[in-house]
């Protein structure tokens, strides 16, 4: 294996995002940590009826501050409570090539890390990405690892020469221990497209410039 990324499983995240996927061997879906309640995992935002953002938020279970997110659950009625969220959003009733991802939104069921994993998957089949991943907690890399030497393990777990982070990590990680560890640290140019979420995206725009600008973008 030579060029990976590693990845928390960001649920419907923008087009971005998958330039990792699209621009690696493997992408790892990084599911040993502790969940981040104020990031993108486990919500995103679609433009309401006046064109307005608004956050569509995942139901999950109460659960421990340091839950991982391999560990997270959905409550009995997730299906139910993920369907009345999204009726203010318009994208949620027009047809399109969004419709098979918007299907899968709405199916929200077995574990979170399984329901965002499926619809990354499906994601990427839409824009015509090769889905080669593997998950973080499939490596029982031991907790004791944290931060950068928890990437390092798991990179070095899986052969990597090449290590591929998106444009907001360059504060995050040592060239310098990436080198020692005989692996190249690189990192995403600025995301020239347009933001918001890939639900938002796959419905607003040309799917095949769509498809694209990520692997090329």
């Amino acid at each position: 294996m030579a060029a990976i990324a590693i990845m928390q499983p960001y649920f419907l995240p923008y087009a971005g995002y998958f330039r990792l996927i699209a621009q690696t061997d493997l992408f790892v879906i990084y599911d040993c940590v502790q969940f981040p309640r104020r990031g993108w995992l486990h919500r995103n935002k679609l433009l309401d009826a006046r064109g307005e953002e608004q956050w569509l938020t995942l139901p999950l279970k109460p659960a421990p501050q340091d839950v991982l997110i391999r560990d997270l659950q959905f409550p009995d009625d997730a299906r139910a409570a993920i369907a009345d969220r999204l009726r203010p959003f318009p994208v949620a009733a027009r047809g399109g090539a969004h419709e098979p991802l918007l299907h899968r939104v709405r199916q929200a069921e077995g574990s979170p890390g399984d329901y965002i994993a499926g619809l990354l998957e499906e994601a990427c089949r839409l824009l015509g990405l090769r889905w080669n991943v593997v998950r973080s907690s499939s490596l029982d890399v031991p907790q004791s690892y944290r931060a950068q030497d928890r990437i390092l393990e798991i990179a070095r777990r899986l052969g990597a020469t090449r290590y591929l982070n998106a444009p907001g990590g360059r504060d995050l990680y040592d060239a310098e221990a990436f080198g020692a560890a005989g692996i190249e640290l690189e990192f995403l140019g600025p995301w020239g497209g347009a933001g918001g979420s890939i639900l938002q995206r796959l419905a607003d725009d040309e799917l095949a410039v769509l498809g694209e600008h990520i692997r090329h973008g």
